[in-house]
C-alpha cells in the first residue's frame, strides 16, 4: 500500500470507532482490547487517546475524550438509520 495514498487521520478514527464493540468497564476505567495494528495504536497514543500500548497487557485504557469519540464515531459511520 502506498502511504501517501492514505488518509492515516481516517484509518485511526475508525480504528477508535471499532474499538468501541469491544470497550468494557475495568476499576472504573474504560478499556480496550489492543488487537489492531501497531501503526495506528501508536499514533491513538501520541493523540493522546490510549494508553502506551507497548505493554503485556492485553488492553489499552481509554481517555475520557476517545471513549467519547469511539462511541461517537461508531454512531455516526455505524449506525443505521430508522426505516
Amino acid at each position: 500500500m502506498d502511504d501517501d495514498k492514505v488518509d492515516w487521520d481516517k484509518v485511526d478514527e475508525m480504528a477508535l470507532a471499532l474499538m468501541y464493540l469491544t470497550t468494557f468497564e475495568e476499576h472504573g476505567v474504560f478499556r480496550t482490547w489492543k488487537g489492531y495494528d501497531w501503526g495506528v495504536l501508536n499514533r491513538l497514543h501520541k493523540r493522546g487517546w490510549i494508553t502506551d500500548p507497548v505493554s503485556k497487557a492485553k488492553s489499552v485504557s481509554l481517555s475520557d475524550e476517545a471513549q467519547r469519540l469511539s462511541k461517537d464515531m461508531f454512531e455516526r459511520h455505524f449506525r443505521r438509520e430508522p426505516t
